[in-house]
């Protein structure tokens, strides 16, 4: 199943909303891209920045599965969001 773009915005700011809510993930996150609160807040409507939230979420099962068992959303729909949004594209090589 594909997500629309629109869909995939309303999931990644609900995961940036996620994570804010998560004091002890939301500072690894801003550790590991440099973020401040500025840029996180303003990021919010920013499919770039919505994107990156998604690929930090995505590099830990334990962080997909709370996320999406908090929201009622398939564990599979994040990655379908993904893909939706700016750089989410698959790369074919030949």
């Amino acid at each position: 199943m594909t997500i629309s773009r629109d869909g995939a915005e309303q999931i990644a700011v609900k995961s940036i909303v996620w994570l804010a809510g998560n004091d002890e993930l939301l500072s690894v996150f801003m550790g590991s891209t440099g973020a401040d609160e500025a840029t996180f807040r303003e990021g919010l409507i920013l499919p770039e920045f919505q994107a990156s939230v998604l690929d930090f979420i995505m590099m830990d099962d334990a962080w997909v599965i709370a996320f999406c068992d908090n929201e009622g959303i398939p564990y599979d729909r994040l990655m379908q969001a993904r893909a939706a949004l700016p750089g989410g594209q698959q790369v074919h090589w030949t």
